[in-house]
């Protein structure tokens, strides 16, 4: 499996960042993940990092160099992350539960499946041409279903921050699979946050995602989303992959094969993270009445957010992260 592996993460013109990003990847599969905190509710750096770690220790627990069912994974992995979010307030007594949004895609065998819950995105782009992405669940995706509002004034339009749908919210979250996506050498797979896609027309996205560029343009793309947004830019990350076909060679050929059994993961927040190359080859829609129910991931200020917690106190939420993947694990997937 060979695949080329770029992300990125900033803080845009917010006090903190609430996006968390990171990949993970044995010998025959790779996790891709990409959550964004709800900054309308308490802690949604807290949510995310749920999510992200919640992920990636289930794909250590269960790969075993490769998943047994993709789609499976990824449809229990977020509605148990959800459920974990749920337990870490109840263990940490919080007054009510951090949200976050989440897009995590798994590539194995050639073939990329990817589960979306909120309005970060995925996109499969091919020779410059983006063959699919997810569909937002969010107040302007709906109106643009129903008919009420026409797509290009989507961008403009008041209400384009309100998500019909989370993790760690009062409802069960409705996670959105995808069909199962053949890989083409060169295709790019792209998951991201509102910051960046919010700021960026289709084209502009387009123009820059194949695998020639991924590494080089998608820094530049983070610069023109950055300044697009101007004072108002929320934070803005991505994770992208370009794929290689069995016995292509890769475009930059610093390489590492996996041993058996052998996991890479990088996540991060703020932090820019370099491209990297690997060759891990080895021989082996929202329901109609949530929208009676908005989330605003934008409502700001002292009564909505009246503090933070610390990244020594995100890091022991980790431990009891880690309790709960524990818990719901299945013992023979540990």
């Amino acid at each position: 499996m060979k695949f080329s592996i770029f992300q990125e993460s900033r803080l845009g013109a917010r006090k903190i960042n609430q996006d968390r990003v990171g990949y993970c990847y044995s010998r025959d599969a790779l996790l891709m993940v990409v959550a964004d905190g709800m900054g309308g509710h308490l802690n949604g750096e807290l949510a995310a990092q749920i999510a992200l770690q919640y992920l990636t220790e289930l794909f250590r627990g269960e790969a075993r160099m490769r998943l047994g069912d993709p789609a499976r994974f990824l449809h229990h992995g977020l509605n148990d992350a959800h459920e974990a979010i749920l337990d870490c307030v109840r263990t940490r007594n919080l007054p009510e539960a951090p949200r976050t949004t989440c897009v995590a895609c798994v590539v194995q065998d050639g073939v990329a499946t990817w589960a979306h819950v909120g309005d970060s995105r995925l996109y499969h782009v091919r020779d410059g041409k983006i063959l699919s992405q997810t569909r937002d669940h969010s107040k302007v995706q709906w109106l643009v279903d129903t008919g009420q509002l026409r797509e290009e004034a989507a961008s403009r339009h008041p209400e384009r921050n309100k998500v019909l749908n989370c993790l760690g919210g009062s409802r069960p979250p409705q996670v959105d699979l995808s069909h199962r996506n053949r890989l083409a050498d060169g295709d790019a797979l792209v998951l991201c946050t509102d910051g960046l896609w919010g700021a960026l027309t289709p084209g502009m996205l387009a123009s820059v995602l194949s695998r020639k560029t991924l590494r080089k343009r998608l820094p530049t793309l983070l610069d023109l989303a950055q300044a697009r947004a101007g004072r108002g830019c929320d934070n803005l990350s991505v994770v992208a992959m370009s794929w290689t076909e069995p016995g292509a060679t890769l475009v930059d050929t610093s390489t590492r094969t996996l041993e058996l059994d052998e996991f890479a993961h990088e996540s991060s927040a703020a932090a820019r993270m370099r491209p990297k190359d690997r060759d891990a080859s080895g021989d082996a829609g929202a329901p109609a009445d949530t929208a009676t129910h908005p989330i605003d991931r934008e409502r700001a200020g002292a009564e909505a957010n009246p503090g933070y917690l610390s990244d020594e106190e995100i890091e022991r939420a980790i431990e009891e992260i880690r309790s709960a993947i524990r818990r719901r694990t299945p013992p023979g997937a540990r």
